[in-house]
């Protein structure tokens, strides 16, 4: 991982970019975490039932690493009989890409730093749930370096929102 964040910073990430399906690309994240999201009963579902492709640029692989990063933090800090759910809202010439939970959410003071390399919200919590602390430094690298945005926002003991926006395809 900190060799990936040493790469993606030298920006020698190599993007393969193509046009793909942002709502299948979710949907293989889903079936590939779905395991994971029942050991806690946690619901994956969508806003609602898209049923025709939302076809964005960039790289399929490295966004798809991004939505799963995002839905794993969302199942590890989740509550049981929870619920992570994925939006695709159209916006002019991006979609915007939002994940949602209903867990317990960043306080309100740790969310400013939450991308950055290392950062733990709640240093006694992160050592039994485990991970690098890496994840979300990963997830911003790979959404600047295809010029896009990423934002948070949460409310402590709520849940939290992920949103990212990729380009249409033309």
């Amino acid at each position: 991982d900190m060799d990936m964040l040493n790469k993606l910073e030298s920006g020698v990430m190599d993007l393969r970019k193509q046009t793909f399906d942002i709502v299948k690309a979710s949907k293989d994240v889903f079936e590939m975490l779905e395991h994971k999201a029942k050991d806690k009963s946690i619901e994956l579902k969508f806003k609602k039932d898209y049923d025709k492709p939302y076809t964005v640029e960039g790289d399929p692989r490295r966004i798809e690493q991004v939505i799963a990063n995002l839905v794993v933090n969302a199942i590890k800090y989740g509550k049981e009989k929870g619920y992570v759910e994925i939006g695709i809202f159209d916006m002019d010439d991006k979609y915007l890409i939002e994940i949602a939970d209903n867990g317990m959410g960043i306080p309100e003071t740790d969310v400013p730093r939450i991308f950055e390399r290392f950062y733990r919200v709640d240093k006694s919590r992160s050592r039994d749930v485990g991970g690098s602390g890496l994840g979300l430094a990963i997830v911003k690298h790979i959404i600047d370096s295809h010029k896009q945005t990423i934002n948070v926002r949460s409310t402590s003991g709520i849940g939290s929102t992920f949103s990212f926006t990729l380009k249409k395809a033309k």
